[in-house]
Formats: C-alpha cells, sequence, structure tokens
C-alpha cells in the first residue's frame, strides 16, 4: 500500500520534489485544456483503461515502457503535462496528500516543496495547479471524447517502425480522430462540434501525430550515441 500522508509544513519542511523520474514516462494522460499546449511536442492519442475500456487521452513520449525519449538528462525541456507535474500527489476526501515512497521525492536533485516561511514554494504551487487541471479536466475531456465517439471520430491508428539496429517496434492499443470521418459529417454536427470547441481540438491532436517521427529519429539517435 502506497505511503500515504497529509501534506503540512510541519511533517514535510524539508520534502523534496524531483522531476528525474519523467526519463521513465513515455505516456502521460493529459486533459482537453492541455491540447493546444502538448501539440506543438508531443503526439496526442486516444488509448482505453485496462481495467475499464474506457478512453482517454495522452502524449507519447516513448516508443517502449520505461523510455522517455523526450527528456534531456532526465527532463523534458518543454510543455510538463500536468499528469507528471502531480507525481506523488493526490487529493484525498478533499486534502492533498503525498506518497512518500514515490520515486519523485528520492531524486537527487529534488526542489523544495515548502519555503523556509512555511509557504507553498513554486514546485508546490505547479503540483497544485495541476491537480485542479486534472480535477476540472478529466469529466471535461471525457465529455469530449464522449461526443467523438458519438460521431464514430476515433479510429485505430498504425504505428509501425524500422530501426538502424534492424528492430521493428509496433505500437498498439492507439487511436487517433479520422479527419475522412470528420470532414464527412453533416453540418450542423461540424457546427455544434466548432461551437463547443470540439474541432480546434480535434485538428490540434491529428496534427500533433506528426511527431511520431520525432520519437523515431531520437531513438535512433539514442542508437547511434551508443555505437560511438
Amino acid at each position: 500500500m502506497p505511503a500515504w500522508e497529509m501534506l503540512n509544513h510541519e511533517q514535510h519542511a524539508s520534502l523534496r520534489v524531483s522531476r528525474a523520474c519523467d526519463g521513465q514516462r513515455h505516456f502521460a494522460q493529459i486533459v482537453a485544456d492541455e491540447f493546444l499546449q502538448a501539440a506543438p511536442y508531443y503526439p496526442i492519442l486516444f488509448t482505453k483503461h485496462p481495467e475499464t475500456g474506457a478512453f482517454y487521452a495522452g502524449v507519447v513520449m516513448g516508443l517502449e515502457p520505461g523510455q522517455n525519449l523526450l527528456t534531456k538528462e532526465g527532463v523534458l525541456a518543454d510543455y510538463r503535462p500536468a499528469d507528471l507535474e502531480r507525481q506523488g500527489f493526490y487529493i484525498a476526501e478533499g486534502q492533498l496528500v503525498v506518497d512518500r515512497d514515490h520515486p519523485v521525492f528520492v531524486g537527487p536533485d529534488g526542489q523544495p516543496v515548502f519555503n523556509i516561511d512555511g509557504e507553498a514554494a513554486l514546485p508546490l504551487k505547479r503540483v497544485q495547479h495541476a491537480l485542479h487541471m486534472l480535477e476540472t479536466g478529466l469529466p471535461e475531456t471525457d465529455a469530449v471524447i464522449g461526443r467523438l465517439l458519438e460521431h464514430r471520430l476515433l479510429e485505430p491508428i498504425d504505428v509501425s517502425m524500422s530501426f538502424d539496429d534492424g528492430e521493428s517496434l509496433t505500437l498498439e492499443g492507439l487511436y487517433t480522430i479520422s479527419l475522412d470521418t470528420l470532414h464527412a459529417l453533416p453540418d450542423a454536427a461540424a457546427l455544434d462540434l466548432f461551437h463547443r470547441g470540439d474541432l480546434q481540438l480535434a485538428y490540434a491532436q491529428t496534427g500533433s501525430v506528426r511527431h511520431l517521427r520525432t520519437l523515431g529519429r531520437r531513438r535512433n539517435d539514442r542508437l547511434a550515441d551508443i555505437g560511438r
């Protein structure tokens, strides 16, 4: 069981939070409000919860579990999704709690959660903002996905890559928005999606798929570095 503790300055004055474990995250869930921030840097795709079968959206940062191809010295250089920002922190019964066993608290480069005066330091403020974004954004994103499914706009995407070392990888269980189906919608349906802001999200998502090529290049570059 996680070692959850209610966060407070008295007990956690020396607590430090590190971003180093980002390097082991190859996928992170995002909410609809993050699409426009994430799309310039990551492929945004949909997948299903293994337990419930419900769709959710996320950014792909690596092609294999445990490998983030977009970190530099273990840290993401660009937009950091809320799901990563809040690692180790949770809301339980309306209170902010921490899982002291989470690797985010054992990195050597951790930053203090609290200032000397006991006020929330910048890392904790980011955590609080991320948790709020997820709390409000998850139901909103479920509603967006529900409308996409209503119009049969999600379709499986074939992601198969070959690399300089002769290895091939296929990513399974990923979905994208079908632009063909979107463009074939009746005017009234398309107008409704436009007014709801869903069209903007759809084009951001489909445009972001090009970053899969970036991941492939990054993997080849790392293979070349290892071979030197």
